[in-house]
């Protein structure tokens, strides 16, 4: 996406952004990899849980949640001064998946950010942005105190192709979520076959 904007001396300036969904499964994470990694302050939709969502959406393994995103998450990362990245959390409960078609709408890729915990949360963004063909990896949030698992075990378990990209990251963390930023671009450059200089 191209846009304009006027600088201090009034000149029209052309910077081009650059679209990231980050999904997955309720509790992942997903909020705080766009607070980690944002350059402002995130906008962020989250809603206390109530008794009525209680009973609506599983809490099973993140029993000590008390809120939920309820539309999206969203941050913004400036690469370069004529570069900018915006990043947009879906939300993970299935009675909110019908924000995911307008918040997909000029994608480069997605980030689908999984919990080995709760696997099985991941399969309906992974089928989703298949169905769109819409690139994407997988990042593992390595929460304090879980198994960790072979990277080869999580593709099997997943179903994913042999060269999909699987990042371990931490979403506290600024580092950790830039390199799932960059392990998503770097993808979806190398399966458009394009050079990757120029990006970072």
């Amino acid at each position: 996406m191209d846009y304009g904007v006027s600088d201090a001396t009034g000149a029209n300036r052309q910077y081009r952004a650059i679209k990231i969904l980050l999904a997955g499964g309720f509790g992942v994470g997903k909020t705080t990899l766009v607070g980690a990694v944002s350059e402002i302050r995130p906008l962020r939709t989250e809603e206390p849980l109530t008794e009525g969502s209680l009973r609506t959406d599983s809490t099973a393994g993140v029993e000590g949640k008390t809120t939920t995103t309820v539309a999206m998450d969203f941050g913004r990362i400036s690469l370069r001064s004529d570069l900018v990245l915006y990043l947009f959390g879906t939300p993970g409960q299935q009675r909110f998946w019908f924000m995911w078609d307008e918040l997909a709408i000029g994608a480069l890729g997605a980030v689908v950010l999984a919990d080995t915990r709760r696997l099985a949360d991941s399969f309906p963004a992974i089928d989703y942005f298949e169905r769109r063909q819409i690139p994407f990896i997988v990042a593992l949030n390595c929460f304090d105190g879980a198994r960790q698992y072979d990277t080869e075990d999580v593709r099997r378990a997943l179903d994913l192709e042999p060269d999909m990209p699987i990042i371990l990251c931490d979403a506290r963390s600024k580092e950790s979520a830039k390199e799932v930023l960059i392990g998503l671009v770097e993808h979806v450059l190398m399966a458009a076959d394009q050079p990757l200089s120029g990006i970072a």
